[in-house]
């Protein structure tokens, strides 16, 4: 045992002495291999890269192959008389949970509304009516998708029997399949800028060419949150802004769009966004 020790660390310093006189690295040195097949194969991690407005990615593979269908729902009571119809949309042609999961988020929406209709409206209905009965309708389009980014809009239509007129009213919905997320009006611009401002001066600037008494609602395009909860982003390259009926214009006029044009908010949007998708 003895005399294969010494006979081992003879060896060794042999091999040292021998590098050290020739330039070669001692073994305890790391030297670029010769050839890379006999490396091992070490796994690595590329991160997703985020948007850019160079290259933007506007065929997610999530989204890639969904169609959006919609399921009816139609029900009508007698005692108070009223009936209801709506679409519920949801995408067919994935099994992945985030898929699912929205699919599920869309038909709460439709649910609640059909809830509140019966909480708010049918509770005070009388039997038998005082017209023709109560109503609701609930349709959707999609205004826009690119990526993974569904941008949705829901008309509902209502009438309280007895009422002098229906009412209608809109919920936007701007949904990032791929997080399960539903997108904030913030997240379009770059951080810290008053985009508020800038969109409220957009659409005052439109809505008072209008014939549609708008210097009387004028409070209603103000930059305040609660006044651009309804916001959509089309494939043809605009933030369209809704207003339901009262909030910038009497009832008999109807409720207002205003189309913004991408470019018109060049300045202070966030290259790196969402909208990077749909500017394309």
């Amino acid at each position: 045992m003895k005399n294969n020790f010494l006979f081992l660390s003879t060896i060794l310093f042999v091999t040292m002495l021998a590098c050290s006189l020739t330039g070669t690295p001692a073994p305890n040195v790391s030297v670029p291999p010769a050839s890379t097949e006999a490396q091992a194969v070490v796994p690595t991690f590329t991160p997703i890269p985020s948007f850019t407005p160079e290259a933007p990615t506007a065929a997610a593979a999530l989204s890639s192959g969904l169609t959006m269908q919609s399921s009816p729902v139609e029900e009508a009571g007698a005692e108070p008389p009223y009936t209801i119809k709506a679409q519920v949309p949801y995408l067919q042609g994935s099994d992945d949970v985030r898929v699912q999961n929205f699919n599920t988020y869309l038909k709460q929406i439709v649910q609640n509304e059909i809830d509140g209709f019966k909480i708010n409206t049918l509770a005070f209905a009388t039997t038998p009516p005082l017209v023709n009965g109560s109503s609701l309708e609930i349709q959707y389009s999609v205004l826009g998708q690119r990526g993974d980014i569904w941008s949705i809009q829901f008309l509902v239509y209502f009438y309280a029997d007895g009422a002098a007129h229906p009412g209608h009213y809109s919920i936007s919905v701007n949904y990032d399949l791929a997080n399960g997320r539903e997108l904030n009006l913030d997240e379009l611009f770059l951080p810290g800028v008053d985009y508020l401002t800038v969109i409220a001066d957009l659409c005052k600037a439109e809505l008072a060419t209008r014939d549609i008494g708008f210097e009387s609602f004028s409070g209603g395009a103000d930059p305040l949150p609660e006044n651009y909860q309804r916001w959509n982003l089309s494939n043809e390259g605009f933030l369209v802004i809704t207003f339901d009926e009262y909030q910038v214009a009497p009832y008999a006029v109807g409720p207002q769009t205003v189309m913004i044009p991408f470019s018109a908010l060049q300045s202070i949007i966030d290259p790196n966004g969402v909208i990077a998708l749909f500017a394309q």
